[in-house]
């Protein structure tokens, strides 16, 4: 989905500048997505998914603007490394697949990376008033093999149960 004029407005000038530059379209989770790349050599992901890309590649944008900066947790079914390109401070937190175990770090210039593992329920905010990050995805991000945990309300309830101080990110 295409960024409205109003939501372009309403950006921080330098987040407006990054999401214009790369075309960037609006994401589900929240924030601003552009694909960057995409291998094409594929693997068998070994888990009954069909062959996928090697590994893909998105820069990705929030601005506290927009959604109060937040990506809502959502899964994807393969590893994730998040990169902490510019901007401000970007918290993460992860849940394990049970909703039993809940962390967070924060990427930022001294702590540029960090991986959340398959299949772990995912959110991030920023700290700031815009982050950029890029996150690499193998085997290769499909849509197919993404999950929203608002699509999922008996787990959403639990996550909320289990982890009430995490609720204003689902």
């Amino acid at each position: 989905m295409s960024v409205s004029d109003e939501i372009l407005a309403a950006l921080h000038p330098e987040a407006k500048r990054i999401a214009e530059r790369h075309a960037m379209m609006a994401h589900p989770e929240g924030g601003f997505f552009v694909e960057t790349f995409r291998s094409v050599r594929s693997v068998d992901p070994l888990d009954g998914r069909s062959p996928r890309s090697a590994i893909t590649n998105i820069l990705f944008l929030l601005d506290d603007n927009v959604k109060n900066g937040i990506s809502r947790f959502h899964r994807v079914v393969s590893d994730e490394i998040w990169i902490h390109v510019s901007g401000a401070p970007l918290s993460v937190t992860i849940v394990d697949p049970t909703m039993k175990t809940a962390k967070s770090f924060t990427l930022d210039e001294s702590h540029p990376t960090s991986t959340v593992p398959a299949a772990y329920w995912q959110a991030a905010q920023t700290r700031g008033p815009w982050t950029l990050v890029s996150c690499s995805v193998g085997p290769g991000f499909e849509f197919q093999d993404f999950a929203m945990l608002d699509d999922e309300p008996p787990l959403k309830a639990q996550l909320i149960d289990s982890h009430p101080h995490l609720a204003s990110l689902a």
